[in-house]
């Protein structure tokens, strides 16, 4: 019922003919159904890592879907022994269940095939996470790791997850050596800041090219455009008084508290939290509110059919939904306090045109998830990761959607935001040129076989 197309059996194959794989084809490629096509081949049992929020709604779904033959449980923290020592073909559980598995490594027994989806998630080569997953690595012959946003600060960000897939064969088995190799440093006053060197894509790639497979959306699917502008608010005089006295003071008055920005990274938070409407004090309690940006926000929701908002802080959360409410507005929030079965209803109401907008932290809704009943994102306020940027936009842009979509990004003239959006236009350059280059030699190696 359920054909594959055709990269995706070619991916399939790469799989199955390359025990240790990385996949970075776009998101919205269907990389998932490749992966379980290649698990229903070996028939090897597997364990999954994904995001705690696409478990169900993309893991469990997808093999009811395409792959009913294959058993499976979801291990959560209430009946990971119990699903581990089933007899179920495939075991999926979250990302931070490494750390009990690397304790209770008994329950590894039988299985062949580790499987990582969004890879990212272990990049920090010195976070617990990220030692567990190493470690338990070891017990499985065949492994394979996802993410169609692999290195989205530096080049750096794809050591580790590599490290974990081939024991450090490609490149190499000490993260300070391979830093040095691909980037420089300069310093800046306080330490040294390490930069991409310009021939660090080409030199990683290369490295990676004979155990990595992409394929970009576009060339998989007859995709309808996508368009990207930025919209500008101003911020209320008292407000900008407000913010130009933080930014050159270090120091903030609001009437009720005294707001401290100790160093520069304290200060362009405090300056962009300033931007949304409120600044939160040492014992995180919201100051003051200014509604500007969140009744425009919600003025292009009520002019959409459906759409996707991205919020950063809780303050603004709290404003949409309230404007939402008061104008009739069908809504769901999906962040970090929303159950993942919750979430698998709020995504399945959107998609049946039930609900007007979703409100997401891009975090916690930004991978796996399918929402193309949208065709607008919108961001309420910036965001520093380029990872959770690509990812929450792809949500509507993926295989599924039919119409041309938009993302809008709200900024605040004369302040930090428009900078922020100019530093991820720079992180995602980066990150797109190595994956054109993973691209370029993936398409060498089928033409020369």
């Amino acid at each position: 019922m359920y054909e594959p197309f055709e990269h995706q059996k070619v991916t399939t194959d790469f799989i199955i003919n390359n025990p240790r794989c990385l996949i970075t084809s776009d998101p919205g490629t269907g990389k998932t159904r490749s992966v379980l096509d290649a698990i229903k081949n070996n028939k090897t049992r597997t364990l999954v890592l994904a995001p705690l929020s696409i478990l169900e709604s993309s893991w469990g779904d997808d093999i009811a879907k395409f792959t009913p033959e294959i058993t499976y449980s979801i291990a959560y923290a209430k009946n990971r022994e119990k699903a581990f020592l089933g007899t179920e073909d495939v075991v999926i559980t979250n990302h931070d269940a490494v750390k009990w598995i690397k304790k209770n490594d008994h329950v590894l027994c039988g299985f062949d095939t580790l499987v990582i989806d969004e890879f990212t998630a272990f990049k920090n080569k010195d976070s617990q996470r990220s030692k567990a997953c190493r470690k338990i690595a070891e017990a499985f012959s065949n492994r394979i790791a996802m993410s169609g946003t692999p290195n989205s600060n530096t080049i750096t960000d794809i050591w580790h997850p590599t490290l974990i897939v081939d024991d450090g064969e490609r490149l190499g088995h000490r993260f300070f050596s391979f830093r040095s190799s691909v980037c420089t440093s300069s310093f800046n006053g306080f330490a040294n800041e390490w930069h991409d060197k310009p021939e660090a894509q080409e030199i990683v790639g290369a490295a990676l090219s004979d155990i990595n497979i992409r394929y970009e959306l576009t060339d998989c699917i007859d995709m309808p455009a996508q368009s990207v502008h930025t919209t500008y608010v101003t911020l209320p005089k008292k407000i900008q008084q407000q913010y130009e006295q933080l930014a050159e003071d270090n120091v903030l008055y609001t009437g009720q508290t005294t707001i401290n920005a100790v160093h520069a990274g304290a200060k362009v938070k405090k300056l962009l939290q300033l931007c949304t409407g409120s600044i939160y004090d040492e014992h995180g309690t919201a100051q003051g509110i200014h509604a500007e940006r969140y009744e425009l926000v919600m003025q292009l929701v009520a002019e959409r059919s459906q759409s996707l908002v991205a919020f950063n802080w809780k303050h603004e959360r709290e404003q949409l939904t309230m404007l939402a409410a008061k104008m009739g507005i069908t809504y769901g929030v999906i962040d970090g306090s929303v159950q993942a079965s919750k979430r698998k209803d709020i995504v399945d109401r959107l998609q049946a045109g039930q609900l007007q907008v979703v409100f997401c932290h891009p975090q916690s809704a930004g991978h796996g998830l399918t929402m193309t009943k949208a065709k607008t994102v919108i961001w309420a306020s910036p965001t520093y990761n380029a990872e959770h940027y690509v990812q929450f936009n792809r949500r509507i842009y993926r295989a599924g959607q039919t119409e041309k979509t938009e993302v809008i990004q709200i900024a605040a003239k004369d302040t930090w935001e428009t900078d922020v959006y100019q530093k991820l236009a720079g992180k995602t350059g980066k990150m797109e040129e190595l994956l054109s280059v993973l691209k370029q030699l993936h398409t060498n190696r089928r033409i020369a076989s």
